[in-house]
């Protein structure tokens, strides 16, 4: 997908209702977006999936919602007060400034694109008699290509590990990588930049108290883990799920709402016995790639991705990766934190996080892996997955959001056909009637085709046309959005036949 097709999302968004830029009549506030009237329905339907297939589908996972402001020694125990930093680096011309590790991991990129359209090029000229493992292993330009990208990639993993930030800029130097903007390679030297927002506490005299907003929302989970197990009488392994806003003073934020300062994350922690951690690491592996492939936008659009560089806490972390516009980006992380974060609280705080296992009959502080997904970047990779521009007869073109009707913002359009004639009255009959199931809207304005696109563009699965026929027999013609194929059906059939296809309940049990 290209960067045009990406540009086209993006005011999509804006013209339908859905991401708004933030303080956009004083200009807008960079990296901060508001979502507006269809944007907050289909996100917090995103939500509800989630929390209904963590909460619901497990009888060992229970939520909370932890405060954002949190005490600032939690950041210390937790290591962001020193350790949370993005390395930058400046254009001497442009005086643009980047993540010096993103500018690598895009010319490794880039590398690897230039191998798969050679790869795509003999494919065609070959045909059927094609073997492409062979075609890897011994075509010069592809080892080539892949020496050099192995080479860096080896030297990247090296300095990322070692936290050397001068090898970092000499890769960027020596790969001769340039500023997209100005075209020259003109760069600073590599610097360390500490992401969290911080604030002041209490009276603004001596006496206020330095606080930060949140960077992540697993921290609240933690200090509360003793409060959960014991009030809920949980027994390992058990997990805590929460939904929650966190802030991060990103300084090389883009690509529109994939990477924000102000954002959301649906996070669970879940505690299991020391030593039993990468079995369990498997098994959320394994559901949440399977909760992600439930909606049905095809198994080729995700992959896991293994982390090269592992925090100095976990023991294992992959990623479960998207193809988005813009190539494969992370949307959900899965990581094997050990035991760091409930011993370094309890170093920290002076309090004991143990569990004590009956059936080992001791006490020890649990292992956690972690799931953590970014609303923000689920939201944009429906959004993305769904937006397809259909050619119709007569050389018309529709733009459409073929999203998952159980994710849809609205469900319903009913759709009298004519304003008059007592058809407004019996479409108003009928949203009265299943507006307690499902979130329906009417529309009279313009033609029906042009009604048609409306919804079609929102990603509504299902419209009603009322006429005159449906004042004699009760019946209404249904609209299908992804066929444009329309049927003649009961209006007390109309419940049943959305409810089976919009509910939750049935996209819950194909992962449950």
């Amino acid at each position: 997908m290209s960067e045009d097709v990406f540009k086209k999302i993006v005011s999509h968004c804006k013209e339908y209702g859905f991401v708004f830029q933030s303080s956009e009549i004083y200009d807008g506030l960079s990296a901060v977006y508001d979502y507006g009237q269809m944007g907050v329905e289909l996100k917090n339907n995103i939500k509800k999936y989630w929390w209904d297939s963590m909460v619901l589908l497990h009888e060992n996972v229970v939520g909370i919602d932890s405060a954002i402001f949190m005490h600032p020694t939690i950041w210390k125990a937790s290591g962001h007060v020193d350790a949370f930093n993005d390395p930058l680096i400046d254009n001497k011309d442009s005086k643009k400034r980047y993540r010096a590790d993103v500018l690598i991991e895009e010319y490794m990129a880039k590398i690897d694109e230039k191998i798969n359209k050679e790869v795509e090029k003999a494919a065609k000229r070959f045909g059927e008699s094609f073997d492409e493992a062979m075609f890897r292993q011994t075509n010069p330009r592809i080892l080539e290509n892949a020496k050099k990208r192995d080479e860096v990639h080896a030297r990247f993993v090296k300095a990322q590990n070692d936290n050397d930030l001068e090898e970092l800029r000499q890769i960027i130097i020596d790969c001769e990588i340039v500023d997209p903007i100005s075209g020259t390679r003109n760069w600073t030297e590599v610097r360390q930049f500490n992401l969290m927002f911080s604030t002041e506490m209490g009276s603004t005299a001596d006496g206020a108290m330095k606080v930060y907003l949140r960077p992540e929302t697993a921290q609240g989970i933690f200090v509360n883990f003793l409060n959960v197990q014991k009030t809920g009488r949980m027994k390992i392994p058990f997990g805590i799920a929460q939904i929650g806003k966190a802030f991060r003073n990103e300084i090389v934020a883009r690509q529109f709402i994939f990477r924000m300062r102000e954002f959301e994350q649906m996070e669970m922690q879940f505690f299991v016995r020391p030593g039993e951690e990468m079995e369990w690491f498997a098994k959320w592996k394994e559901t949440r790639m399977k909760w992600h492939k439930a909606l049905g936008f095809g198994d080729h659009k995700y992959r896991f991705h293994d982390h090269d560089k592992l925090a100095h806490y976990a023991n294992a972390a992959t990623d479960v990766e998207f193809e988005m516009p813009f190539g494969f980006k992370e949307v959900e992380g899965i990581h094997s934190r050990k035991d760091f974060d409930l011993s370094s609280h309890e170093t920290y705080s002076g309090k004991k996080m143990q569990y004590f296992d009956p059936e080992l009959n001791k006490s020890y502080v649990p292992y956690v892996i972690e799931t953590s997904i970014g609303v923000d970047r689920m939201f944009l990779s429906v959004v993305s997955a769904s937006y397809y521009e259909d050619e119709l007869d007569g050389g018309e073109s529709r733009a459409v959001l073929k999203l998952p009707p159980a994710l849809a913002p609205i469900k319903l359009a009913v759709l009298p056909l004519i304003k008059k004639d007592g058809l407004p009255e019996k479409a108003r009959e009928i949203i009265d009637n299943l507006k307690f199931d499902f979130k329906c809207q009417y529309d009279e304005k313009d033609s029906i085709g042009k009604r048609y696109r409306r919804q079609d563009a929102i990603g509504t699965p299902y419209c009603v046309t009322v006429d005159h026929q449906s004042l004699e027999d009760n019946t209404v013609t249904i609209r299908y959005r992804d066929t444009m194929e329309q049927e003649r059906v009961a209006i007390d059939k109309l419940a049943d036949i959305i409810a089976d296809k919009v509910s939750m309940k049935n996209l819950l049990k194909t992962i449950g």
